[in-house]
């Protein structure tokens, strides 16, 4: 039986990334609606199968209206630094904004800087 789950999950992400090339090729010639199916089936498989989407596409879409980004055509993407940093993705589809942290990377800077402080001494 477990075998069996690894092999259909296995599968399964090769169908999503499959499906989700697909979706970016399409968008990029402009179909999309085409895209928009291809990235409603991929979801589809993951959610069937329990598993997450891919890190590589996971912020390739828009989870609300499901249309494949492309920054600059129907996606913004801005860098914020007031309050605390964060990237705001705004698709301009549905209007949605997604606002991302980044202060994981601030505080592996931060710390880079530290040890490189401390070595100099």
């Amino acid at each position: 039986m477990r075998k069996e789950n690894k092999k259909i999950k296995k599968i399964a992400k090769e169908r999503i990334d499959i499906l989700m090339s697909l979706a970016e090729k399409e968008a990029k010639r402009g179909n999309w609606e085409r895209a928009k199916r291809y990235v409603y089936l991929a979801r589809k498989i993951a959610m069937k199968v329990r598993i997450k989407m891919p890190k590589k596409w996971k912020r390739r879409f828009c989870k609300k209206c499901l249309t494949f980004w492309i920054p600059g055509k129907n996606v913004r993407i801005r860098i914020k630094s007031k309050r605390y940093p964060h990237v705001v993705i705004t698709c301009l589809e549905c209007g949605k904004i997604y606002r991302i942290p980044y202060i994981r990377e601030k505080k592996e800077k931060r710390n880079k800087k530290l040890v490189e402080d401390n070595n100099i001494d």
